[in-house]
């Protein structure tokens, strides 16, 4: 199930998703300082490619609680609510709820993305 569902995914939507979490991070790239956020937006933007069969843990720090903030002021909100609307979207039927949980799992992700581990589901 998850190879389908991950490529069914894939075609609808989620090549978009991945597109616009590669975006941010090459935005995020341009500076400095941004480059750590940016290589996290790639490892999200490979998550929304793919999202079946991978769990994210969170483990947050001080840090990270920083980080995210001036995240969610630039970049997270947007992400955040396309992924939010999406995920409604497609929970109106039932064959869509799977795919509604993981858009509302890259929402989540939008809003606090450093502290985050993505890991394979076993």
């Amino acid at each position: 199930m998850t190879f389908l569902g991950n490529i069914i995914w894939f075609i609808f939507g989620g090549f978009v998703g991945g597109i616009s979490w590669f975006l941010a991070g090459c935005l995020w790239c341009i500076t400095i300082i941004g480059i750590p956020i940016g290589l996290q937006c790639f490892k999200i933007a490979g998550l929304s490619f793919w999202p079946f069969g991978k769990d994210v843990i969170y483990t947050g720090s001080g840090l990270s609680f920083i980080v995210d903030i001036v995240w969610l002021i630039i970049s997270g909100l947007p992400l955040a609510i396309v992924h939010l609307t999406s995920g409604i979207i497609l929970c109106i039927t039932i064959i869509g709820i799977p795919f509604g949980k993981q858009s509302f799992k890259l929402a989540k992700l939008a809003l606090m993305p450093f502290g985050a581990q993505i890991v394979y589901r076993r």
